[in-house]
């Protein structure tokens, strides 16, 4: 009997054969590429956790959206609220369970796009400027062009060696917190020129801007996840009290929170001498290091060795 008549002949052979001969993904840095099927049950649930909560997060931002063109703004404004949650969560479990991953770190700046690039952009557009439709595409586009640059500028300038208490520009979920902010506190008429078209652009443009902007913003990981027992304490009595905030009073507590963290780099930058002076070096934001132009190509040392 031939070989192949006898792997026709056992199924169990024949089902081992196929998995050695299924195609395997190859990662473009050389790197091997496991599949989940090789993992077992508990190791592709420690996996695959942060990932869920980035699906959560893309999930809230996409509902959002139609939500928003429904003309449902303020549920629009809670679930990319529950979004920047997700966003936090996805970055949490991944550094609890140890499974932070390039494949993770890209997903999430995805997810980021639909629910702090797209929602904001088409929030904007259908609620605070309903009546001037040439402004609201461009506040809308110029809103989602900003968030897409600010990502990708992440992703590629990523540095393992860089403060992890500092963003270079404003992260997207807290740019995206300022219209959910503002879309819980305010209500525009739906005509006029006055503060119904100036406040809207305001709160579409400026943060936007400080996305793309090289200005500092504390990351509050030490918040998100404290190391000591007074940072756990500390951590514990902000989350307590923003909770309920959040039941009495929803509007005001968002309004705070957002224009706060809005205002923690200007304030940051006027008070580094003094807080140098009295705390030292490791209360300021270190110098930046001059990095490759993100417009550039990249190197390749390989071209250059075929050269010579």
């Amino acid at each position: 009997m031939s070989e192949d008549a006898t792997v026709s002949a056992d199924p169990r052979r024949r089902r081992r054969l196929l998995r050695r001969r299924r195609f395997r993904i190859a990662s473009h840095s050389g790197a091997e590429v496991v599949s989940l099927r090789q993992l077992p049950t508990k190791e592709r649930l420690r996996v695959t956790a942060p990932s869920m909560f980035t699906a959560g997060n893309m999930a809230c931002g996409f509902s959002a959206v139609p939500l928003a063109f429904n003309h449902h703004p303020h549920w629009a404004a809670i679930l990319m609220t529950v979004a920047i949650f997700m966003d936090i969560a996805d970055g949490a479990v991944a550094r609890l369970v140890g499974a932070t991953s390039p494949f993770g770190v890209q997903l999430d700046s995805l997810a980021d796009l639909i629910s702090f690039g797209l929602a904001p952009a088409v929030l904007v557009y259908t609620w605070v400027l309903p009546e001037w439709h040439v402004i609201a595409w461009l506040a809308a586009y110029f809103w989602l062009a900003c968030a897409a640059f600010r990502l990708a500028r992440f992703n590629f300038t990523i540095d393992p060696h860089a403060d992890k208490r500092y963003f270079v520009g404003m992260p997207s979920p807290g740019a995206a917190a300022v219209v959910i902010a503002t879309v819980f506190a305010l209500h525009f008429p739906n005509d006029g020129v006055g503060p119904s078209i100036l406040l809207p652009a305001v709160i579409s443009v400026v943060p936007a801007l400080l996305m793309v902007s090289t200005v500092r913003f504390r990351s509050f990981r030490n918040l998100i996840n404290p190391q000591t027992q007074q940072a756990r304490v500390l951590t514990a009595l902000l989350g307590v009290a923003f909770v309920v905030g959040l039941i009495f009073e929803p509007a005001p507590t968002m309004l705070v929170v957002a224009y706060s963290y809005v205002l923690t780099a200007p304030v940051g930058v006027l008070t580094a001498p003094l807080r140098r002076r009295i705390f030292g070096t490791e209360s300021v934001a270190p110098p930046r290091q001059r990095q490759q132009s993100v417009f550039l190509p990249l190197h390749d040392d390989s071209e250059d060795a075929e050269d010579d």
